[in-house]
């Protein structure tokens, strides 16, 4: 499949309050996906290099093959074409991981537009910033972003943000700390620590994954290990709940071997059912059923031909996250030293990402702007009184 990224990035100050947005679209011109965020103090040039991953990134989750990227940057088209030298060696690390990104597809080019061309990813940058700073100006489409420079004063800043890490023999500092007093939530929370499983040859070849059941590849069997390595040093782990496929059910019992906890399942935790477009790629559903494929990237409500829909999906992992809270928070809490239950979940993209949007109380849009590698750690809180707290996302530093 062919697609074109618009990508761009601002600096209010440069260095300043900055943001990136991204758009991708179909060979028609419609929104595929859009991603934007905040980024802190940083400069043009890195806001600029942060856009265009997204951007790839975003492509990367839709399945893309051939992508067409168009900056108003005129330093990342030209380094990125390799015409230019990276001589700054804080821009060295971002352009290598564009690189890497961008090595996943069959053929990228890049294409440098006038910033007339480029508002769609300029108002999300905009946005970015705006929201960054607590303002709301809805319709806004003035660029605050300066001329590029050449040289880089400051060293970039990661988009994904790496967890506190504690003193050896401690618990991460990222589920230490009582969100409570800043929340008002009430009572002792249950702690859910969401495990995506490892790698198949299915998340390899990017094919639709659902109720097959594709077993653990050699690598995915690492990953394994070495998130129940991660886990083992949790305090307090109470108990594990699983989907029981068998990508998922290799990943669990590495968890469950490593510390001790005792292993359940709960079929509410399966992926999505893809129905008809089980095992094809993006492209390939999207050829067999262009109509139906493209309202269910829009609708939640609209199934795959003979499958699920997102909306069911959401319900019943919703019936599982009750479940797991019933029978281990509240009275039947084995309370960790730093209060509330401790809980693994190991499941699947779908399943973690409706839990995710429940904590953080939102769309079904997440579902399509929200990245979770294999074998990925996130944190949830959820409390009784209804209050939940996001901890930690998509976080595989485990994984070396």
């Amino acid at each position: 499949m062919r697609v074109v990224v618009e990508a761009d990035g601002g600096s209010r100050g440069n260095p300043g309050p900055a943001g990136y947005g991204a758009v991708v679209l179909d060979a028609s011109g419609a929104v595929l996906a859009e991603r934007s965020a905040g980024l802190g103090v940083v400069t043009n040039n890195v806001a600029e290099y942060q856009g265009l991953i997204a951007g790839l990134r975003a492509a990367a989750e839709l399945g893309a093959s051939d992508v067409s990227v168009r900056m108003d940057s005129k330093l990342v088209v030209e380094q990125m074409s390799g015409r230019w030298k990276v001589k700054h060696p804080s821009m060295q690390p971002l352009v290598a991981q564009a690189r890497e990104v961008a090595r996943a597809f069959d053929r990228v080019s890049y294409e440098w537009i006038p910033r007339e061309r480029n508002q769609r990813a300029d108002r999300l940058a905009n946005q970015a910033m705006d929201e960054q700073a607590g303002v709301s100006r809805p319709g806004r489409a003035d660029s605050a972003k300066a001329e590029p420079a050449r040289v880089e004063p400051v060293r970039a800043e990661p988009v994904r943000a790496e967890p506190v890490r504690a003193e050896p023999g401690q618990p991460d500092a990222a589920t230490t700390q009582s969100p409570v007093s800043w929340t008002g939530a009430v009572g002792e929370p249950t702690r859910l620590y969401l495990l995506r499983h490892g790698q198949t040859e299915l998340s390899v070849a990017r094919r639709y994954s659902g109720r097959g059941n594709p077993p653990l590849t050699e690598v995915g069997r690492g990953q394994a290990e070495a998130a129940a390595r991660r886990l083992a040093k949790v305090e307090g782990l109470t108990a594990i709940v699983s989907s029981p496929l068998s990508r998922a059910r290799e990943t669990a019992r590495a968890v469950a071997s490593a510390t001790g906890a005792e292993l359940s399942w709960d079929d509410d935790l399966i992926e999505t059912d893809f129905g008809a477009w089980e095992g094809l790629t993006f492209t390939e559903a999207a050829e067999r059923d262009p109509d139906v494929h493209r309202r269910w990237l829009g609708d939640p409500s609209v199934p795959a031909p003979g499958g699920e829909s997102f909306d069911q999906v959401h319900h019943r992992v919703r019936r599982a996250r009750n479940a797991v809270v019933s029978r281990f928070g509240g009275a039947n809490v084995v309370v960790s030293r730093f209060g509330g239950a401790n809980v693994v979940v190991v499941s699947h993209v779908t399943p973690i990402k409706a839990l995710l949007r429940m904590a953080l109380d939102v769309g079904p849009s997440l579902l399509f702007r929200l990245h979770l590698d294999l074998a990925s750690l996130s944190v949830v809180e959820f409390y009784p009184d209804g209050h939940a707290s996001v901890r930690l996302v998509n976080d595989t530093s485990h994984l070396g």
